[in-house]
Formats: structure tokens, sequence, C-alpha cells
């Protein structure tokens, strides 16, 4: 099996910056694309921000310019770089990401989510 771990949520007033990490452990093959997605109270989940194995990032539009996405394939480690935060990004992040484990197959993992809430 696998786990991915997130940290670096917390409480940060408008135009502050936080920085997600999220962690993948376990009996690893390879971890393909990796991302975040967020969900506010009474919302949908939505994607925020994607990144392939090779680096190709993708990102909802309303944090483009702001979050940056980044991964250390040596730690099995994927970022969310959130600058210039404003309330509407309040929300629980999750990590998500493609992992194929050790004579298994490939499959969605999430984490537990971390709170961002950003005061205006």
């Amino acid at each position: 099996q696998a786990q991915l771990v997130e940290s670096g949520g917390g409480l940060v007033q408008a135009g502050g910056s936080l920085r997600l990490s999220c962690a993948a452990s376990g009996s690893l093959f390879r971890i393909n694309a990796m991302g975040w997605y967020r969900q506010a109270p009474g919302k949908q989940r939505e994607l925020v921000a994607t990144i392939t194995s090779g680096g190709n990032t993708d990102y909802a539009d309303s944090v483009k310019g702001r979050f940056t996405i980044s991964r250390d394939n040596g730690k099995n480690t994927v970022y969310l770089q959130m600058n210039t935060l404003k309330p509407e990004d309040t929300a629980v992040y999750y990590c998500n990401a493609d992992i194929r484990i050790l004579f298994g197959p490939t499959r969605p993992y999430w984490g537990q989510g971390t709170q961002v809430t950003v005061s205006s």
C-alpha cells in the first residue's frame, strides 16, 4: 500500500503565504502525476494544480500566478507554494497521486487533508 501525508496548513492573513507539503510512503514502485485539490464548506472538491512526473504543470484559473506546484522525485514529495492568499482560498487542501505499488496496480491515492484558513 501507499500513504500520502500532508503538512503545512494553517491560519494566515489575506496577502500572506503558505507552503503545503505532501510526502508519499509505502511500497512504492512508481509515482505518476501528483496534485492538489481543495474543498471549501458547502462546495465540491476542485482541482488546484497538478504536476506530471516530468514536471509539466497545470493550474486552476483561480490560482494561476499565485500558486506554484513542484515536486522532489527523490523525496517522493509534492509541494504547493501559495502566495497572495485570499479569503476565498480557505478550504481543506488534499494531496492526490497516481501511484503504482510494488506488485500491485496503479491507482489514485489521497491524503487526509490539511486546513488552510485565510482571514480578511
